[in-house]
């Protein structure tokens, strides 16, 4: 379930409570680049209906967002040129990083065009079993294709591992992990010809858990990968874990101003209840598993 299930509670603080006070008492933002987390460019409604929960973009609104950043002067940039910049202490305030989690056709055929028109460039992070010759559809909506995928990269569009199977990793044994990861990043670079070095976490990000964080960030340093995305909530700085960076997620429900708030770190404060839902959760299943071990006579 999303761990908000009240009214847009979250776009009333952003826009109204800490968006002025952001503006008022200032926040640096030369050091914290935005990371845009996307997935569908569609009408279609995907996940749950609350507002904070749905992942799709109508192109209207998505075409409204990326004019918005031109207008303001945004740049798109890649996650490692990201990171090395935010090493050497360079502006970052113009900067942002734009991603799209899945592989929904619909970047193809509606997303795309319109980034390309506004000068921007994007990440698409693929779950490899769900990409065919031909399109495959898959709870009813359509993926990439291997061609589309292949047409994207000719014009500059960078790919990273979104999994094999997008299955909660979190659940597997350790050569279950290595083959999602490792296999979706040796079947992305032997179609583009080119190598992987990203990977998107599927499903809310395990931050709670941080034996589990630390044993996976090893698996993606062995498996070559340089740098990784997650559903935490907040803008990417010179201090945050390169493998598992957080995002703003954005969906039909952002108008250019909630955009705005999110780039100036006017959403940020989400990361806080978001955590808490996670530690709780956590440690609760582990109060629960606990209890379920036989006690010693």
């Amino acid at each position: 379930m999303p761990f908000l299930t009240l009214p847009p509670l979250d776009r009333l603080i952003t826009l109204y409570v800490c968006s002025p006070m952001v503006k008022i008492i200032g926040r640096a933002r030369h050091g914290c680049v935005p990371i845009l987390s996307y997935h569908s460019i569609s009408t279609n409604l995907f996940g749950y209906f609350h507002p904070s929960s749905q992942i799709n973009t109508s192109p209207e609104m998505f075409s409204a967002q990326m004019r918005w950043l031109r207008r303001a002067g945004y740049q798109s940039i890649d996650l490692s040129e990201m990171l090395i910049q935010l090493s050497l202490g360079k502006d970052m305030s113009k900067k942002v990083v734009i991603t799209f989690d899945d592989g929904y056709r619909d970047f193809y055929t509606e997303g795309f065009a319109i980034m390309k028109q506004c000068g921007f460039n994007a990440t698409v992070f693929l779950a490899t079993d769900r990409i065919r010759n031909t399109p495959s559809r898959y709870e009813g909506v359509d993926y990439l294709t291997w061609q589309d995928v292949r047409e994207l990269h000719a014009e500059g569009v960078r790919f990273g591992s979104h999994t094999v199977t997008h299955p909660d990793l979190r659940s597997m044994e350790p050569d279950q992990i290595d083959y999602e990861l490792g296999y979706s990043k040796e079947v992305i670079e032997q179609e583009v010809g080119d190598t992987v070095e990203s990977f998107s976490y599927p499903f809310p990000f395990p931050e709670e858990d941080r034996d589990f964080t630390r044993f996976l960030a090893d698996i993606l340093e062995n498996q070559g990968f340089k740098n990784g995305v997650s559903a935490i909530i907040g803008r990417a700085h010179r201090n945050s874990n390169q493998y598992f960076l957080p995002r703003m997620p954005l969906n039909s429900w952002d108008t250019p101003k909630l955009l705005e708030a999110k780039l100036m770190g006017a959403y940020d404060w989400m990361h806080v209840p978001q955590w808490i839902h996670k530690f709780v959760n956590h440690n609760i299943t582990l109060m629960q598993g606990a209890s379920r071990q036989p006690t010693e006579l």
